[in-house]
């Protein structure tokens, strides 16, 4: 008897330290998205408000010869080759292969400086703008913090140290504007955009380096080939996720001209603004605890259900009402020349909503290192894509959108597969995470378009808009009592015993 007794109080233990270690890390995750948010927040405000005030300062022609360094773009990827997401996602490497691959990144920074100093001035010939090449070498030299800062950002993103990183990027969005105002106002013109991102880069990268310290190694192949092989398939995935994020607008203005890529550009944007708000606070820091607790995929599916559930409880509603009230928002925001951007914005808006939880799912396959098939479904994904935005073109901008709707879904199948085997997680309970939305949203539509239906046709616009907006939050709140009561009020008690910090 004693030795069983001692067996159920070991056990009694054991079960109370997991449950233990298990609210610690999820206290934890909630405060890396919470800083995280700070962080994202604080540099979009600076930024777009030094950007107001920057347009009374500096032409459009110096807007103009920043806008052409985006000819650079390809060599961020080959400055960072995925380096930092190696670190985070594999846990054996070693220190010396850590100093080896601080060394690589330090080498790809200045080659890729290199690069576009070489590329200077024949870029500047082409575009027939010669004073770009002086503001390419200038802006280049960021590379090489980037490279340089590679391995102590991933590891501090290993570590969730999310609040320094989330300061820092604060911080450096701040100081940035600050320059940017300075030198717009004492006349630098396009060096004061230059300038200003370029010490954003400084002031980041220099505590980054004084707070994660490494040292560098001689790399050797055998030790590294590992983690850059990992890192070459991310590089493809991101450029690919480029290329097929931009085939719509590329076909809108290659077949349709500039004007139906104004409008389509426009839609995009907006249908896309409540995605990026709330799927970006998650995405950057979910990698690190997936690994933190990737042998137990009991978590990981955890992680996986609260997480889309969450994210589909904020996007579902504000991604599909945002179509609904398409017209009166274009309308009363844009002006009457805008209205061609309604149709295509109402579509978006609902492949929006979809891409708002497929975000999580190659976040999970990364974690578990494996960015083969990650990179692969993005390369199947531009595929699909590229004949279905030109098919749907034939219908206009319209057409284009439906692209998303028709084809995207296709290739995520497999995406979907992939995850749930992964983590072996049944269709049925990743789909019930999603109930609450999906009901809340579909019974919000149809109460919002049987309201707007017996509106008065001669209504102004804003109090349709007004009316449209306090039904759709009325019915979904209501749904969501009524129906996922429970769900609900344990989500606003998590987040409650987080503040207090009681978990």
């Amino acid at each position: 008897m004693g030795t069983e007794e001692n067996l159920a109080t070991n056990g009694g233990r054991d079960t109370e330290q997991a449950a233990s270690a298990t609210r610690k890390m999820d206290h934890s995750l909630f405060h890396s998205v919470a800083w995280n948010t700070i962080g994202d927040w604080t540099s979009q405000i600076c930024t777009w408000a030094a950007f107001l005030v920057v347009l009374r300062f500096v032409g459009p022609a110096d807007f103009g010869i920043v806008a052409m360094t985006v000819v650079l773009t390809p060599l961020v990827y080959t400055t960072t080759f995925g380096i930092g997401r190696a670190v985070v996602a594999l846990r054996d490497l070693t220190d010396n292969q850590i100093a080896q691959l601080n060394t690589v990144g330090l080498l790809l920074g200045l080659g890729s400086f290199a690069v576009a100093a070489a590329l200077a001035k024949p870029i500047a010939w082409f575009f027939k703008t010669p004073p770009l090449a002086s503001v390419i070498v200038v802006s280049s030299t960021g590379f090489i913090l980037t490279g340089a800062q590679l391995v102590s950002n991933g590891l501090m993103t290993k570590k969730m140290r999310f609040r320094p990183l989330s300061l820092l990027n604060g911080i450096s969005a701040v100081v940035s504007a600050a320059v940017q105002l300075l030198l717009a106002w004492l006349g630098w013109g396009y060096w004061a955009l230059v300038l200003g991102q370029l010490t954003a880069n400084l002031v980041r990268c220099v505590p980054v380096l004084w707070m994660e310290p490494r040292a560098h190694a001689i790399p050797r192949w055998n030790s590294v080939k590992g983690p850059l092989a990992f890192g070459a398939h991310l590089v493809i995935f991101f450029l690919t996720s480029d290329v097929y994020e931009s085939l719509d607008n590329l076909t809108a203005g290659r077949v349709l001209g500039s004007g139906a890529l104004g409008l389509y550009g426009m839609a995009w944007t907006l249908a896309h603004v409540p995605v990026e708000k709330v799927t970006s606070m998650v995405t950057t820091v979910i990698v690190s605890y997936l690994v933190a607790v990737r042998d137990d995929l009991g978590a990981v599916r955890r992680y996986l259900r609260n997480l889309t559930q969450g994210i589909a409880l904020l996007t579902f509603p504000a991604c599909v009402g945002l179509g609904i009230v398409a017209r009166e928002c274009v309308l009363l925001v844009l002006g009457p020349k805008w209205e061609g951007a309604i149709g295509p914005l109402q579509v978006l808006s609902i492949a929006a909503a979809f891409r708002s939880i497929v975000a999580l799912l190659p976040k999970v396959l990364v974690s578990f290192a494996d960015a083969r098939f990650v990179t692969w479904n993005s390369v199947a994904t531009v595929l699909v894509l590229g004949p279905a935005f030109y098919i749907g073109s034939h219908w206009g901008i319209t057409g284009i959108a439906w692209g998303w709707v028709v084809a995207y879904p296709w290739v995520v199948l497999f995406l979907y597969k992939e995850v749930f085997a992964k983590i072996e997680m049944g269709a049925a309970e990743y789909f019930g995470s999603l109930r609450p939305a999906l009901e809340g949203t579909v019974v919000m539509a149809l109460a919002v378009e049987s309201v707007a239906y017996a509106l008065p046709s001669n209504l102004s616009l804003l109090l349709r808009l007004v009316v449209k907006i306090a039904v759709g939050v009325s019915v979904y709140g209501g749904v969501l009592l009524l129906r996922h009561r429970q769900r609900v009020f344990a989500l606003v008690e998590l987040a409650r015993s987080f503040r207090r910090g009681q978990v």
